[in-house]
């Protein structure tokens, strides 16, 4: 069966930088709903349409296609007693944006004795991604599927 919208797609990919570093990596097949539900990137949704299972492909995402440009107004200063104790680098954490009201998920920068450091773009931005996937299944969506606007089941795969 080919690619289609309202199909559902199972397949194997990795991100990589463009020197070739892994950055993720699935496990096992990620199922998605294909025809612009957002569970996938449009410029791999485009590259996939009409494949069949066995295809693979190489997508070059720049910020644009992938998670957006670096946005230096995501970077906040919180008052350390807003944090646990155990605060560190690196940990994140989801954060409401004063502004939009938008969930955000925040990683933490610096960490100093009044002050922490947070940072709300994806740790992507900015970056471009080369987006490895080989197609390994391909199958009708249920009608439950696309009135959810995702895959169901084995290989389902939830963004929120």
């Amino acid at each position: 069966m080919k690619i289609a919208k309202d199909t559902v797609v199972a397949l194997d990919f990795e991100l990589t930088d463009p020197d070739g570093s892994v950055l993720e990596k699935s496990s096992g097949p990620i199922g998605y709903l294909h025809g612009g539900y957002s569970g996938m990137f449009a410029a791999v949704e485009d590259e996939l349409e009409g494949l069949e299972p066995g295809a693979e492909i190489r997508v070059r995402l720049d910020p644009d296609d992938a998670f957006g440009e670096y946005d230096d107004g995501l970077k906040r200063t919180e008052p350390r007693a807003a944090f646990p104790r155990n605060v560190e680098v690196g940990m994140r954490f989801e954060g409401t944006g004063e502004d939009s009201g938008e969930t955000r998920v925040y990683t933490i920068t610096a960490v100093g004795e009044e002050r922490v450091e947070v940072d709300g773009n994806h740790p992507y931005a900015g970056k471009t991604l080369d987006f490895h996937c080989t197609v390994k299944s391909v199958r009708r969506a249920t009608e439950d599927e696309i009135t959810h606007g995702h895959a169901h089941g084995p290989g389902g795969h939830h963004h929120h």
